[in-house]
């Protein structure tokens, strides 16, 4: 790889996902690495800063969440977007407040990646046609916000939200709706 190419880190947990990522990165002239999990992830980061990451926000047991202000820490010019399948606006503004540039949800491919790393982000207009989201997706949002709020405890949130413990967790098993 051209030692003048533009590094990239990306780290998943899914092998395959994390494989295809780095591969595409590559294809595209970066010099791509990628991790499991956040221990390999520092170390990467630690040997040869990158000036990227694509972090998932769930890495098995861990959360990518708590990935970003360590390698912002290493290279504090690094642009991070979070990558997750369990999409929210709570994780969204908590990813940004750590210092993620930006935030997607999967399914999102390199080039959906490429746009949200670039700095013309930022210019890009906000399209005011954007689709209402349906009731599901409103409550879904509203629940993962409280549950952030209440740092992950359910029983707590259950209380906040006025609902049993049980009918929270049943609605929390569920995959976000469209």
């Amino acid at each position: 790889m051209d030692a003048g190419a533009p590094s990239v880190l990306v780290v998943d947990d899914d092998d395959v996902l994390r494989t295809q990522l780095v591969r595409a990165f590559a294809e595209r002239g970066f010099a791509a690495d990628g991790a499991a999990g956040v221990a390999i992830a520092l170390e990467l980061a630690q040997r040869d800063p990158p000036e990227f990451a694509v972090v998932d926000l769930r890495l098995g047991v861990e959360n990518g969440l708590s990935l970003v202000p360590k390698l912002l820490e290493i290279e504090p010019a690094m642009r991070v977007v979070v990558l997750t399948g369990y999409g929210s606006i709570a994780t969204a503004v908590q990813a940004t407040k750590l210092g993620a540039v930006n935030y997607l949800s999967k399914p999102a491919d390199v080039d959906d990646i490429l746009r949200a790393l670039s700095a013309e982000v930022d210019a890009l207009p906000v399209s005011e046609d954007a689709p209402v989201p349906s009731l599901a997706r409103t409550e879904w949002e509203h629940i993962n916000r409280v549950l952030s709020d209440c740092d992950g405890n359910v029983s707590e949130a259950a209380r906040k939200l006025r609902i049993h413990r049980r009918s929270l967790q049943r609605k929390l098993a569920k995959f976000a709706p469209k």
